[in-house]
């Protein structure tokens, strides 16, 4: 389990990074980034698969459906609710509503143990706090609670696939999958635009989001959620704004105010509050079987 922990924890603070490389990716066209960002983790997650000798597995018209799904929704369509959402309303509200994701995650694994819901909204309070409510509008909104779908779906739909594909080849079969899509979207928005020769800057950023917080991120986080389930998984999803506070701080461009300080240690109080639920889980089937072998 503590490696669950660490794995997922290091995922999500990873994931907090994007906001503070953002500005060096900028002014490049959104979906083209995309695409090349997803484009180059895929090659790396191929190559890794071929070097580990990971073979190509057959997926059953079920499974491939789960991973149709995860990449339309969790990759593509989270990434298009996101910038839309930012667009619309700026990165506030679209990350506010992204910090209930504890809540949903600790739902969509059953019936969550009584501290395991506390620690989920101790976690979503403090994530709403870290990252403010600002101002938004009705379309913002909507493309923010799109974005919540697809990172509840990043998760959900993961789960069935991981014991046959793992982590590492579902990531690289999801991020490959992605790129054709991402390009259509592209198409259809910015045109043939869409693409250009990046500035040694952006070239820098781009590298940063395919290594660290596509392949490095999603091999982390696909390695602990089996280990630890969707509801003490989801709790990390809190510390994503703790991580764009610290790159704030390391990089020199930002400055936590006194509300940033609190919610990062409410997120903190509510992981270590879910996470005395998923120990004393843990225990029961244990005691369980020192009863039935006592009997």
């Amino acid at each position: 389990m503590r490696n669950g922990i660490l794995g997922a924890a290091s995922a999500m603070f990873l994931v907090g990074t994007l906001a503070g490389v953002s500005g060096l990716v900028g002014a490049y066209p959104l979906y083209g980034g995309q695409a090349v960002r997803y484009l180059v983790a895929a090659v790396i997650l191929l190559l890794i698969t071929g070097a580990l000798g990971l073979r190509f597995v057959r997926l059953t018209l079920r499974e491939s459906l789960c991973l149709g799904g995860l990449t339309l929704l969790g990759l593509v369509f989270f990434n298009v609710c996101v910038i839309e959402s930012t667009r619309s309303s700026g990165p506030a509200l679209v990350g506010t509503i992204l910090g209930t994701v504890p809540l949903w995650l600790a739902l969509a694994g059953g019936r969550p143990a009584p501290r395991l819901l506390i620690g989920a909204s101790v976690v979503v309070a403090g994530a709403t706090l870290a990252t403010g409510l600002g101002t938004g509008n009705l379309p913002g909104l909507l493309w923010a609670l799109g974005a919540l779908v697809g990172e509840v779906s990043f998760s959900v739909l993961a789960i069935p696939l991981l014991p046959k594909l793992g982590a590492i080849r579902l990531s690289a079969y999801s991020t490959a999958l992605s790129v054709p899509m991402l390009v259509a979207v592209g198409l259809l928005t910015e045109g043939a635009a869409m693409f250009r020769t990046p500035t040694a800057a952006e070239a820098l950023g781009f590298a940063y989001l395919a290594v660290v917080i596509t392949v490095l991120a999603f091999f982390l986080w696909y390695t602990a959620l089996p280990k630890l389930g969707p509801g003490l998984a989801g709790l990390f999803a809190g510390l994503i704004p703790v991580g764009a506070i610290s790159t704030g701080v390391i990089l020199g461009i930002a400055t936590p105010s006194t509300y940033d300080l609190l919610g990062a240690g409410l997120v903190i109080a509510g992981i270590v509050v879910g996470l005395t639920a998923g120990r004393s889980l843990a225990k029961a089937p244990v005691a369980a079987r020192r009863e039935r072998a006592s009997a």
